[in-house]
């Protein structure tokens, strides 16, 4: 699984790394559901009532992969 992330102060000093959030997810998930890679993005695309858009982050990863 891949985690998508969203800083709320990217320009923090302790901003969080891709380490720190794989680690607080081994600890907090089950094994099968841990992140293996994380990618911090500026927003989460989300349709008009406010749901996020999986199928839009999955072309994303689809073009990011095929080029």
């Amino acid at each position: 699984p891949k985690a998508f992330v969203v800083l709320k102060d990217p320009d923090s000093p302790t901003r969080p790394t891709s380490q720190d959030i794989m680690d607080y997810v081994a600890e907090n998930v089950a094994p099968f559901k841990k992140v293996r890679e994380v990618q911090f993005i500026d927003t989460i695309p989300k349709n008009a009532s406010g749901k996020m858009l999986r199928r839009s982050l999955q072309e994303r990863e689809n073009r990011l992969h095929s080029d």
